[in-house]
């Protein structure tokens, strides 16, 4: 399982944080779950100002996260791809994975990564939040995006 090893990360999120969530479309019962997990994040952590878009696929989340990271704390995207028989898998996967990376460095905006990139559609639902899921990546890319935004504000003020 892909959280082996993974740090707890206690977060506690500074008032006037704006968040974004760019979420695709694509394995709509998986895409809910990382939706719903973000969610439950972002309210946990109390993060009132949020804007939450969707679009038609992975492909399309470096170019929306591009355009919001100007205007909020940190940005999540959120997506699934599940391997095919053809290279179409590698190619989104790694466009997306180099794209939502260049936003975060370019733009100096925390990008919370929640893209599923899995072999199969059940993997990707042990993954997703949903009931019986062993893992919580919406969540998880939520409190990533929003510790390293809290520490870059506390870095940069002093």
């Amino acid at each position: 399982m892909s959280g082996k090893g993974a740090p707890e990360i206690q977060v506690t999120a500074e008032s006037g944080l704006s968040v974004a969530v760019v979420a695709a479309q694509w394995h709509a019962p998986v895409m809910e779950g990382l939706l719903a997990g973000a969610q439950r994040a972002l309210d946990a952590l109390g993060i009132e100002e949020r804007t939450v878009v969707r679009v038609p696929g992975c492909f399309e989340l470096p170019v929306a996260a591009a355009a919001l990271a100007p205007a909020h704390h940190a940005v999540v995207a959120l997506g699934v791809v599940i391997r095919g028989g053809t290279p179409h898998f590698d190619y989104v996967c790694q466009g997306v994975t180099q794209g939502l990376t260049q936003v975060s460095v370019q733009t100096r905006v925390p990008v919370g990564f929640g893209v599923l990139t899995c072999d199969t559609e059940q993997q990707a639902r042990d993954r997703a939040g949903l009931e019986g899921s062993a893992e919580d990546k919406g969540h998880e890319a939520v409190t990533a995006a929003v510790a390293t935004a809290t520490v870059l504000r506390s870095a940069l003020r002093t």
